[in-house]
């Protein structure tokens, strides 16, 4: 027999013969992962179709073992980790003639747990269970150099812009309002230790970004810190775009004055008539840019950018998103416990262009709200980029409306319900508070706006259209078309119901329905098949032919 390692932290076996629970290897995938990083290891395996109990025996797994198989696990297990982690890789292997399947998993990254649903798991003994506060501690204590705190060694006064500590100046008297009179009396190195941009008279790497000329940048090469607008057509075709140089505290109200702040008109039930509104909040604008100078992995000598669509801004910055998600964010309500610039956001705060009590994802989806325009969107796909997407126009009128009459609706089952109306899956707890609401229908991942929604606005011809009728009214339709003429290839069954299922279902969807329905009336014995492949044929269940 093939020898088999001991079952460690960063091992687990399972036999899995036929099935094994979703949640459960989340937790696995989330605790492995932990257990790796804890102890240094390259990635922790999770292996099906192998005895957990010693002496350890290979029994084989049919997990996921037919179409479509394991393809799409990867993608669901991304779904609900933080900053979308998944199997590095899924190894079907043959060994002694039984299939195993070993999940290689990869280890937490630098200081973030890797979490499953939000939370952190890890071993205990031969169990899984949340990470202890100590191995939390440990691994978030993994915390890399804050590059943003380093002296630059040759820089002088002489780097810094007297508008830009001009206009620093004036930020932080708005943000301590008790030192106005005070702060008028300190020179420039004295203000910039006490506003927390320099250390001890010295020039900082966080100095030069807020405050430098724009030669300074020089001095913190290779790492840069420029930021580009780019303006692009419906196609995705460049129109115009414009480069911004530090100092970074003014480059954020230059970007401003390039974006089309088109006026749109937009609808309300306080009046009769459409009111005007511009596309975008001024200060949602503000404080995304800054959010974007705030997190910035500098190191990797990349771009911060300002994409400008007809109907929307989308801020890029590199780095992944620490906090994991923004559900996250939303709910706690509190600073995030880490930053990869802990000294350039705290100068930040001090001069009034980030909040300190971790609020300023929120006041954004909250504006959004109270203008009745979409969410914001965060978008972690791409590896270690932070993409947000405002919307600057209304998607969905209906969605407006549901807004506008339910204007206490709590800010989690808003954003629930902006992902109805954008097409994005929806999870558990999501679905379940919308329908406790009575705010949607329908099955995942298709739902639609629910009937008394759409009651309320005027949609209810389209709800009729999405709701579809039910299974006994198709089934009859197939036993009188059997009934009329004998039989009925499936093209035929795909022709007579296609148009009378649910329109929330894309075509594949409604023919696997169809299929569904036609399966589970042959397991009730109400019809046959007749014949095999492209000839085979519907026929209603008799003695003779079942």
């Amino acid at each position: 027999m093939l020898g088999l390692p001991a079952e460690t932290e960063c091992i687990e076996f399972k036999e899995a013969k036929n099935d094994y629970g979703f949640d459960k290897i989340g937790k696995y995938f989330s605790a492995l992962s932990n257990e790796a990083n804890l102890n240094r290891k390259s990635a922790g395996w999770l292996i099906f179709g192998v005895t957990d109990k010693p002496p350890r025996e290979i029994v084989g797994s049919n997990y996921r073992n037919t179409p479509p198989g394991l393809d799409r696990l990867k993608k669901k297990i991304a779904h609900n980790t933080n900053h979308q982690m998944t199997f590095a890789d899924i190894h079907e292997l043959t060994v002694q003639e039984k299939r195993v399947v070993m999940f290689e998993i990869p280890p937490a990254a630098h200081s973030i747990p890797t979490t499953w649903n939000g939370v952190a798991y890890g071993r205990m003994h031969e169990s899984c269970g949340p990470l202890s506060l100590h191995e939390i501690d440990r691994i978030r204590e993994q915390s890399l150099p804050d590059w943003s705190a380093e002296i630059c060694d040759n820089a002088t006064m002489n780097d810094l812009s007297p508008e830009a500590i001009t206009f620093a100046r004036a930020k932080y008297k708005e943000k301590h309002q008790d030192l106005a009179t005070e702060v008028d009396e300190w020179d420039d190195i004295t203000f910039l230790n006490k506003s927390k941009v320099c250390k001890n008279g010295k020039i900082t790497n966080t100095a030069i970004i807020l405050l430098g000329k724009s030669e300074a940048g020089q001095i913190v090469s290779p790492a840069i810190a420029p930021i580009t607008w780019v303006l692009k057509d419906d196609e995705g075709f460049e129109i115009d775009y414009a480069h911004f140089n530090s100092p970074m505290i003014l480059a954020v109200d230059k970007v401003f004055e390039k974006i089309r702040n088109l006026t749109v008109r937009h609808i309300s039930e306080d009046t009769l008539f459409p009111i005007e509104v511009t596309q975008y909040d001024p200060w949602v604008i503000r404080e995304a840019l800054h959010n974007c100078i705030a997190h910035q992995d500098y190191r990797q000598s990349a771009r911060i950018t300002v994409t400008e669509r007809s109907d929307s801004l989308m801020f890029t910055n590199r780095g992944e998103f620490i906090p994991g998600t923004v559900q996250c964010i939303i709910e706690r309500d509190t600073p995030p416990d880490q930053y990869r610039n802990p000294f350039l956001a705290n100068a930040m705060v001090e001069l009034n262009m980030i909040d300190t009590i971790g609020s300023g994802i929120k006041r954004m989806f909250k504006k959004q709200r109270d203008r009745y325009f979409p969410m914001p969107d965060y978008d972690f796909s791409e590896e270690y980029f932070v993409k947000v997407t405002i919307p600057g126009r209304i998607i969905d009128e209906k969605y407006t409306r549901i807004l506008i009459q339910h204007k206490n609706l709590d800010l989690m089952d808003v954003i629930a319900l902006d992902k109805v109306q954008k097409g994005y899956p929806l999870s558990n707890e999501e679905r379940s508070s919308l329908k406790a609401k009575k705010l949607v229908e329908g099955r995942h991942p298709n739902m639609y706006v629910s009937k008394n929604i759409a009651a309320a606005t005027d949609t209810r011809a389209e709800y009729i259209k999405n709701r579809s009728f039910d299974k006994q009214y198709f089934k009859d339709m197939v036993i009188a078309y059997l009934e009329e003429f004998g039989e009925a290839k499936r093209k035929d069954i795909d022709t007579l119901l296609m148009d009378k299922v649910s329109d929330a279902l894309d075509p594949e969807q409604k023919r696997q329905s169809i299929k569904n329905l036609l399966q589970e009336m042959r397991r009730d014995d109400q019809i046959t098949l007749v014949g095999r492949t492209s000839g085979a044929k519907w026929v209603l269940f008799d003695e003779s032919n079942g």
